[in-house]
Parts: C-alpha cells; structure tokens; sequence
C-alpha cells in the first residue's frame, strides 16, 4: 500500500513541475527570435496571397493596380 502511495505523490509532484504548454509561434516577441520570424513569414504570406487574390480578380498586376507603372 505504501508503494501506490509513494506512486501517487511522485505523479502529483510531476504534474506539479510541468509547465504549461505554450508553442513559441504564438508568443509576440521583437528582436531576432524563432517567435518573430515564424510571425514575420505569416504576414509575408498573406501580404503574398493579397497581391494574388488583386491581381486575379482584377486583371492587372499589382504594380498597375497601385498605379505605380
């Protein structure tokens, strides 16, 4: 019976220690950190699917969308 006991205590005082989990791509952190770069390609590829969905839907490329040539 001691040995389930001492079992039990040893599993509580795991879960204790454990930290929660948190990935580090859903943290906003500046400087040149993993969580800053994993943002940083996010926003890049959405600013890319927007200049796709521009050109698509209206025939011209971005540059001519924007008036910029």
């Amino acid at each position: 019976m001691a040995e389930v006991q001492d079992i039990q205590k040893n599993v509580q005082q795991e879960q204790e220690i454990r930290q929660p989990y948190a990935f580090a791509g859903t943290t906003w952190r500046w400087g040149f950190v993993p969580s800053a770069e994993i943002w940083n390609g996010r926003l890049a590829m959405i600013g890319f699917l927007v200049a796709v969905l521009i050109e698509v839907s209206t025939d011209q490329g971005f540059l001519h969308f924007w008036g910029l040539l």
